[in-house]
């Protein structure tokens, strides 16, 4: 164990470039390689003897360094997103690493590194304890990856003339950053309070007018301003019916798309009235088109 940390104690002190502020992938997974260690760092393995005392407090001061630089690149992320400049920070961010170095989990499931500049970004506030009760088909509130967000918005075209709105919005990844990175307004509407206020809070602190946050059941709220719909099956069986069938009566009266991610996918994927851009693929944003509506059984 002791040699192991050894040589990425050596690695990463004779890497200076690791402490340039646009190497934050790198530095979280050397953070993560050094995090691997810690757990026996702390039993009596290490700190009984001066060299591995030294070697610990060096593995330490590394990591320290590491989150020093990443803690004043999100600060850095944060002003320009204060300032109204966040789109071109964000979207340089998400273009940053070139391909064949992008780490990505194989089943497009998981999070990357991407989802650690968000977090640090956003600052939330640990949601206060107390959660709302739920029924039996609303699903666990589970954040989109970012680089999912990120693909919604590209898919989507957001303008200015769009209402993004979020159904199970939690504590507003998907509106915050399409109120960051587009013209577009976005809505998001989830039943838990906490995350609402949390939500809010981010909003708040980062200057952003154009989102707005509803503590309400989406069976219920006002869509009627709304242009693209977001889905990351947020509920299942009858609710999700409930909630499509009040999608339809929108597209009656005007042309709207629909986001989706998760399983909620394949059971719209068979709405008639829908009518998909690109066959769906498993782990990606779908975009699906209202069909005029004499087309639509």
């Amino acid at each position: 164990m002791a040699d192991a940390l050894q040589r990425l104690v050596g690695q990463f002190e004779n890497d200076p470039s690791l402490l340039e502020p646009n190497q934050l992938r790198r530095r979280l997974e050397a953070l993560d390689r050094m995090d691997a260690y810690f757990p026996d760092i702390a039993q009596s393995a290490f700190g009984t003897e001066s060299t591995d005392a030294d070697l610990c407090r060096q593995a330490k001061a590394i990591c320290a360094r590491f989150e020093a630089v990443n803690s004043g690149l999100y600060e850095a992320v944060r002003r320009d997103i204060q300032r109204g400049l966040g789109s071109d920070t964000l979207l340089r961010w998400l273009h940053a690493p070139p391909k064949e170095e992008m780490v990505t989990p194989a089943d497009g499931m998981g999070y990357d590194y991407l989802d650690e500049l968000i977090s640090g970004v956003f600052q939330f506030e640990e949601p206060i304890a107390g959660h709302a009760q739920k029924e039996p088909e609303i699903v666990p509130y589970q954040p989109t990856p970012a680089r999912h967000i990120f693909g919604l918005i590209g898919l989507a075209a957001l303008t200015a003339s769009d209402v993004l709105v979020d159904f199970g919005s939690g504590m507003g990844h998907v509106p915050l950053l399409v109120s960051i990175c587009t013209q577009a307004r976005s809505i998001g509407i989830e039943l838990e309070a906490n995350y609402i206020q949390r939500a809010q809070q981010c909003a708040q602190s980062l200057n952003l007018k154009n989102v707005t946050f509803l503590h309400q059941d989406a069976r219920e709220a006002d869509l009627s301003s709304g242009t693209v719909f977001y889905l990351y099956t947020p509920f299942t069986g009858s609710v999700l019916r409930s909630v499509l069938d009040r999608l339809r009566r929108e597209a009656a009266t005007r042309r709207i798309r629909i986001c989706t991610y998760g399983p909620c996918t394949s059971v719209i994927a068979n709405e008639l009235w829908l009518e998909a851009v690109e066959a769906p693929e498993p782990h990606r944003i779908a975009l699906f088109n209202s069909r005029e509506m004499s087309a639509a059984p």
